[in-house]
């Protein structure tokens, strides 16, 4: 059991180290992604992931968690500590944001009960209510766009909407919106509306750690997040809701929708949250911030259309209607050269969701690996030689790389 990987199984082993270059040598701006630590990669694969810890500290259906115990309340002290969530009840159990979302609406509602969210063509999720996803067939929906000519949240329309339809609960979040998200608004529409407020900001965590995002502590209802995309942590999801419905929410996780947590990631995360306690980590998060507007900045300058103009965080939507191509199509242009962007829908998109009108570009993990304000502009710059001009392998490419 102690043989390498290798002589045990050379096959993955051999995709593991081809997948590891291509990471090291891609320019990666996809939004979603990052690279964690060290410390967090050889925790995701120590001995924890050995250990069946069904059910809460002090309170476990297994032996021998005594251990395990004061490692998740380490993290949960930690994520308290990290989002000044002092009067919050902290669930660091979830798989991943969806099935952290999924824990919420379990909590709280019923099947065919009204929940409302952004559409995926204006920035959302697919567990925000899209139709193809569970939240979508589960319950009925109601999702809300941004407005057709700023292509930012038009806060009177949910207003409206929430009048009309009586949401039992309403999503604030997003994976494609740029712009600043008001969660003391989306908390006066639901106080309303006698609808419960839940803040997805699986995207924006890090900026909101880092203070460069107003928080929805205080606002929401509840709030879930990833720990892999700003926070820089392993893939996973956490939760964060008022104390009256800790039970609840608890109650859902575990017997409802998972079984054993995974301690070995519970373990990273405790680590990623230390480390987005250091004032390392507000210095990398103003730096993406300052990455994403420069390169936003760049792109307009060049002739490319942002979706809401601009970007006060992480990430912008790139609109190529103008030029005359799809968001697949780019994506696939740029990932012969290695830059790997996803394709993104844009406001009102007339294309699939397959093919999609736009791209999404994010900076986190750029950022990562050191890159500032100049090399973000010339990656704008190489990206834009490439759509133009895909037949000419660009020297800046050259350039940067090495």
């Amino acid at each position: 059991m102690q043989k390498e990987l290798d002589k045990i199984d050379h096959e993955i082993q051999n995709l593991i180290e081809l997948e590891n270059k291509r990471q090291q040598t891609c320019i990666n701006l996809i939004a979603s992604e990052n690279y964690t630590s060290d410390q967090i990669l050889k925790i995701t694969g120590c001995v924890l992931t050995n250990k069946y810890a069904e059910g809460y500290p002090g309170k476990r259906y297994y032996a021998g968690c005594e251990i395990v115990d004061k490692i998740e309340n380490i993290a949960i002290n930690r994520c308290k500590e990290l989002f000044k969530a002092t009067d919050y009840h902290i669930n660091v159990q979830p798989h991943s944001g969806s099935q952290a979302n999924m824990a919420v609406y379990s909590a709280i509602l019923k099947p065919g009960d009204c929940i409302m969210g952004m559409s995926l063509s204006s920035g959302g999720h697919l567990t925000h209510g899209h139709h193809v996803n569970f939240s979508g067939s589960i319950y009925e929906t109601i999702q809300y766009e941004v407005d057709r000519d700023t292509q930012e949240i038009n806060y009177q329309q949910i207003r409206e909407l929430a009048y009309k339809y009586k949401p039992k609960i309403i999503i604030a979040g997003a994976s494609a919106y740029s712009r600043i998200i008001d969660f003391k608004e989306f908390s006066d529409i639901c106080q309303e509306n006698n609808a419960y407020l839940l803040a997805d900001i699986a995207h924006i965590a890090g900026l909101i750690a880092a203070k460069l995002h107003p928080s929805p502590i205080g606002y929401a209802d509840f709030i879930t997040s990833t720990t892999h995309k700003t926070l820089r942590g392993p893939r996973s999801g956490f939760i964060m809701c008022k104390k009256e419905y800790a039970n609840q929410i608890d109650r859902a996780i575990i017997p409802g929708i998972q079984g054993g947590p995974f301690m070995h990631v519970i373990a990273a995360k405790a680590t990623c949250f230390k480390e987005a306690l250091h004032e390392d980590f507000k210095i990398y998060q103003k730096q993406v911030l300052a990455n994403s507007k420069a390169m936003s900045e760049r792109f307009k300058s060049l002739g490319y259309k942002i979706v809401s103009n601009q970007t006060d965080n992480h990430l912008f939507v790139i609109d190529l209607r103008s030029k005359n191509i799809t968001g697949k199509m780019a994506q696939d242009m740029l990932n012969k050269f290695n830059i790997i962007v996803s394709r993104s829908s844009i406001p009102f998109d007339t294309e699939k969701p397959w093919i999609t009108s736009g791209i999404r570009i994010g900076t986190p993990a750029i950022t990562t690996k050191g890159f500032k304000e100049q090399e973000s502009i010339l990656i704008a710059e190489i990206i834009a030689e490439i759509l133009e001009n895909p037949e000419i392998y660009p020297e800046k490419l050259l350039k940067l790389i090495n």
